[in-house]
């Protein structure tokens, strides 16, 4: 009796490249996809993974090399070819239309028709199939606009499964979520892994791939480096990823507090998403702020810093009372607040890297040149703080959206220090990045607090406040639940304030 040949991979690619002009993004890269399996896409920002998907999924066009479908030579002329076999994509940038419903949302491209009219109510019901299927808390007449961010990700990961999927592609899908909707996410992707389904995960978080990967590829530079199996050591990764060795990804910051520079005393917001908050931060130390989405951790420093209105209390920096202000006349008197969303509220995504980096201080010296603005000032600005940023490639002419995600976080960054600073917020600030990239963000910001500024540090990331903070915060529904200082700041105790509490 002979031996059953193997099946074919679901899909395959075979020296596939992507040259832009001047640019090689992918080159001659080969690997496969099983069905019922999770492969995770590995790499620093830049390493080609997000035009491998982006060609898998129809977006874009190769240059060289061939796909093949369930061992079947194929070209995915398009988005809509692709969902056709089967294939869809929830990119990292969601392609939502604000003002249409979740619903119009879903089935946009694709509307369900009667008489040439649309057919709201199939479509509605179509829609709460789908939505009650994956378990998301949405209602199909809600408007997008009207969303938080973390249900605008599940609104993008719901509309892949508006027909029959053979490969779902998820680029940091739980970017946006919180823990218990992250949970919920990898227990659909168990559901269809038994049911067959192919899975592309594109993530930088390590806790990520020991829980749900089942291969491993490594890209560095737009080529292939190595698949590995699940299980394979952090450290091995890493080293594949950046081809050197990060000894340490959190650095050792000094903790020498100063004068205080900022107090925010009994602060309650219009909206009430801060109630009665109270905080001081001096300088030479981080603070950080924890809790789940929505918790009030962002929402005060916005309020702070005059993005959100306030109903009550006061916000003093230098012992100056500054509530109320907005965000221009914050950033006069010493406050820097880098928001989580680059694209949205960052960065101006189709204008260049140095009108970025310098858009916060053209009004200030050595920029302002009378009522004009001195141009040669500003690109050796623009320059010099895009080289400590450590930017790739040094193009400081090039639109920020034609680099990848950690080059955009370093130009956001690099705005902040185009004029002096006293109070630094950083909300989120590598949300999408790599390792290498993270690290170089961690250090960033302990330069900036061994320099004698104050930081607050707003994450999701648990890790992030346990190894950077002198002292942490935790918010819980808009209050401030508890505070931690030193060696008391540990995952269990933070962790233990972050849910409501069973009565006695």
């Amino acid at each position: 009796m002979t031996e059953a040949s193997p099946l074919p991979a679901l899909i395959e690619v075979r020296g596939l490249s992507k040259r832009y002009p001047g640019v090689l993004a992918l080159d001659n890269v080969s690997l496969d996809l099983k069905a019922g399996e999770v492969h995770v896409l590995f790499g620093e920002n830049g390493a080609g993974k997000s035009t491998l998907i982006s060609i898998l999924a129809g977006a874009n066009q190769p240059s060289a090399g061939e796909i093949l479908f369930r061992g079947e030579p194929v070209r995915i002329a398009s988005v809509h070819d692709a969902r056709a076999r089967g294939i869809s994509a929830v990119f990292q940038e969601f392609s939502l239309v604000p003002q249409m419903s979740v619903a119009e949302n879903l089935f946009l491209g694709s509307e369900m028709t009667c008489g040439g009219l649309l057919a709201k109510g199939a479509l509605k019901r179509a829609a709460r199939e789908i939505i009650d299927r994956l378990g998301f808390p949405l209602k199909p007449n809600a408007k997008v606009e009207a969303l938080s961010r973390s249900e605008q990700q599940m609104v993008e990961i719901a509309k892949a499964f508006r027909a029959e999927l053979n490969v779902l592609i998820l680029d940091e899908p739980t970017a946006s979520l919180t823990d218990r909707e992250t949970d919920q996410l990898f227990a659909l992707i168990a559901r269809l892994k038994a049911d067959g389904v192919g899975i592309v995960y594109i993530t930088h978080r390590m806790q990520e791939i020991r829980r749900i990967a089942d291969r491993i590829t490594v890209l560095r530079d737009g080529k292939f480096i190595a698949t590995e199996p699940a299980g394979v050591a952090e450290s091995r990764l890493i080293t594949l990823m950046t081809g050197r060795e990060i000894a340490e990804l959190f650095p050792t910051i000094r903790s020498v507090p100063g004068e205080t520079r900022l107090t925010i005393a009994n602060l309650t917001t219009a909206r009430h998403s801060v109630v009665d908050a109270s905080l001081e931060v001096k300088a030479g130390e981080i603070l950080g702020l924890a809790g789940l989405v929505g918790s009030g951790k962002s929402e005060v420093m916005r309020a702070a810093f005059g993005l959100d209105r306030i109903q009550s209390g006061t916000v003093r920096l230098d012992g100056e009372d500054v509530t109320g202000l907005e965000p221009g006349r914050m950033m006069d008197r010493g406050l820097f607040y880098v928001p989580p969303d680059r694209r949205d509220e960052g960065l101006v995504m189709i204008r260049p890297v140095r009108e970025n980096i310098t858009l916060a201080a053209l009004a200030e010296p050595p920029l302002a040149k009378g009522p004009g603005l001195d141009r040669r000032a500003e690109a050796r600005l623009a320059a010099a703080l895009a080289e400590r940023m450590e930017l790739r490639p040094m193009r400081i002419e090039r639109a920020v959206d034609h680099f990848s995600g950690g080059n955009q976080q370093k130009v956001l960054l690099a705005k902040c220090l185009t004029r002096e600073t006293k109070v630094y917020v950083f909300d989120e600030p590598t949300v999408g990045v790599d390792v290498g990239t993270r690290a170089a963000i961690y250090r960033f910001i302990a330069d900036l607090a061994e320099a004698g500024a104050a930081v607050v540090l707003i994450s999701s990331d648990l890790p992030e406040i346990l190894h950077l903070s002198h002292r942490a915060i935790v918010f819980y529904r808009g209050r401030i639940r508890a505070e931690f200082t030193g060696e008391a700041i540990t995952e269990e105790a933070l962790l233990s304030h972050f849910f409501e509490r069973e009565a006695a």
